[in-house]
């Protein structure tokens, strides 16, 4: 790819070493939120291939969504039981927006400690890309853009003043959780492939992927039209297939089934070098099918692709072992995973 005939095209990063008087808006944002996927100070571990790679178990990553995706219920819940009033729709877009952002942010946090302790995937050859000189101000725009579209979005369908977090129906969450993911998928499968495969499309596309390396940062690295439909067109048309299917999908439902979306997609792109099965209610199906997903598949995507390409799930691999368009893993092949010495992410 020839950058200096597209030199917005160019990943090239070095703004991080700037001093503070010559950076401006953006990079302040971002240093701020300290939203970096590593730092330039501490050392990366580098690995083979073929050593061994940690297992992270299912229950740490459920521990950790199923908890801070309570704290915004629970004050919810208490500001209700208090006043005697629930929250009017911009109340509730604002709680929700700040506790989305919050928690998206100490997760970046959590994977750069975690990046530091066991490395990133395919470390040998590459290090992870940073956000490019020349897209910093696309990805501050982006992660406003991207947190906020989908809560209006549910906020105005599903948002209701006579309901409460306690009216959540628990017994039909854990299918919700679920089906979710999978469904969504099956959208985003197919808007992803094609964006791939239709070169009208792809020109949407392709700014996503010129990072090889990603880090959770550029997983918010896109065109305005790709935005659009990744952020509201993909989740709405899985909420309209809930409803068709007759589940009781509320506003409450929703934000926990999106707080395990989100925090997948935040993982997917980090290219950490352990291995995992996506959080969800269904990881035990999906594992025992072959259709669970991991760090390296979405990775392997950016990596491996470009116009043709593999991995077009990011939730799970149900789609791709279905249409034939699985990638073969490489350092999260069933032989290299160490399954007897785990780690956890952190919850704090």
């Amino acid at each position: 790819m020839d950058t200096k005939a597209n030199p917005k095209d160019s990943m090239k990063s070095t703004w991080r070493r700037l001093p503070q008087d010559q950076k401006n808006f953006n990079h302040k944002i971002i240093d701020l939120l300290n939203v970096h996927h590593v730092n330039l100070e501490q050392e990366v571990p580098v690995h083979s291939k073929d050593e061994k790679v940690p297992y992270l178990p299912q229950w740490s990553m459920n521990l950790w969504v199923l908890f801070y995706g309570a704290i915004p219920l629970l004050i919810h819940q208490g500001y209700a039981e208090l006043t005697g009033k629930n929250l009017g729709p911009f109340a509730a877009f604002n709680l929700y927006f700040v506790a989305f952002n919050l928690f998206v942010i100490y997760e970046v946090h959590i994977l750069r400690r975690m990046g530091h302790m066991y490395g990133f995937l395919d470390g040998d050859k590459h290090e992870r890309d940073g956000v490019p000189d020349v897209g910093v101000a696309k990805v501050v725009q982006s992660l406003y853009k991207t947190t906020g579209s989908r809560l209006i979005a549910s906020i105005y369908l599903t948002y209701s003043m006579s309901d409460l977090p306690t009216s959540m129906n628990w017994k039909w969450l854990p299918l919700e959780i679920g089906l979710y993911s999978v469904v969504l998928d099956f959208w985003f499968y197919w808007y992803h492939r094609l964006m791939h495969d239709v070169s009208f499309l792809w020109k949407f596309h392709r700014t996503h992927h010129l990072t090889k390396h990603p880090n959770p940062l550029l997983a918010a690295y896109a065109d305005h039209e790709q935005e659009f439909f990744d952020m509201v067109g993909v989740p709405l048309m899985t909420y309209l297939s809930l409803k068709l299917m007759g589940l009781p999908f509320g506003f409450y439902e929703w934000w926990i089934c999106h707080q395990y979306v989100a925090f997948t997609e935040v993982l997917g792109h980090s290219g950490l070098r352990v291995h995992l099965t996506a959080p969800s209610t269904f990881a035990w199906l999906l594992q025992v099918l072959d259709m669970d997903i991991v760090v390296e598949d979405h990775d392997l995507h950016h990596r491996k692709g470009w116009r043709k390409s593999y991995n077009y799930g990011k939730q799970s691999r149900v789609w791709d072992r279905i249409f034939g368009t699985c990638h073969d893993r490489i350092e999260s092949a069933a032989g290299n995973v160490d399954y007897e010495n785990t780690v956890s992410i952190p919850l704090f």
